[in-house]
C-alpha cells in the first residue's frame, strides 16, 4: 500500500507525525483542502507527464495550471499527461493520492514550481486519496530529491497571501 511506504519514508526523516489520514476522500484539491481546513492554493498538487519510459512529476501549487508553452520551452517536448494505470506503475502511487517522494528508482524526475514558494507550509497527498502531510517548500523538495525549482505554471500570480 502507497501510503504504508510514505509512512515508512517519512519515518526515516522524522516526519511521519506530520501525516494527516481523513474520514473522507482529499482526492482532488478542494476535497484536500476542505479535509484540512486551508486554502486550495497551499495544495502541493504533483502532476505526472510522459517522458519516455519514465515521467516528469511536477509539483505545483493548488491554483496553478500547466503553462504548456513554458512546459515545452523547458522539457522540449509536449505537456502530456499520463493515463492513470501509467501514474500508478511509474510512481506507486494512484491518481488523487500521487506523493512526490517515495517513488520506484528511476522511474521519475521530480520538479517543484515556484507556484508553492508563496507559502511558508504546503500540502502534498501521502500516497492516499485521503492522506497529506505538511512540509515546508525547503523539505518538499528535499524528500522529493527535487531537480530543481522550475516556472511551468500559470494563473496563480493573481493570488496574493
Amino acid at each position: 500500500m502507497a501510503i504504508e511506504n510514505v509512512k515508512a519514508f517519512l519515518r526515516e526523516h522524522g516526519l511521519e507525525e506530520r501525516i494527516h489520514e481523513f474520514d473522507s476522500s482529499s482526492a482532488t484539491v478542494a476535497l484536500a483542502a476542505e479535509a484540512l481546513g486551508t486554502q486550495s492554493a497551499r495544495i502541493a498538487k504533483t502532476l505526472s507527464f510522459a517522458n519516455g519510459d519514465a515521467c516528469i512529476l511536477i509539483v505545483a501549487a493548488g491554483d496553478a495550471k500547466i503553462d504548456n508553452r513554458k512546459f515545452k520551452d523547458l522539457f522540449g517536448r509536449k505537456a502530456s499527461m499520463l493515463p492513470p494505470d501509467e501514474v500508478l506503475r511509474l510512481t506507486g502511487h494512484a491518481v488523487g493520492g500521487v506523493c512526490p517522494f517515495a517513488l520506484p528508482e528511476g522511474t521519475a524526475q521530480v520538479y517543484t514550481d515556484i507556484s508553492l514558494q508563496r507559502f511558508e507550509t504546503v500540502y502534498p497527498a501521502a500516497g492516499s486519496s485521503n492522506s497529506a502531510v505538511e512540509l515546508s517548500c525547503e523539505e518538499l523538495f528535499s524528500l522529493s530529491g527535487g531537480c530543481g525549482w522550475i516556472d511551468v505554471c500559470k494563473g496563480w500570480q493573481e493570488e496574493t497571501t
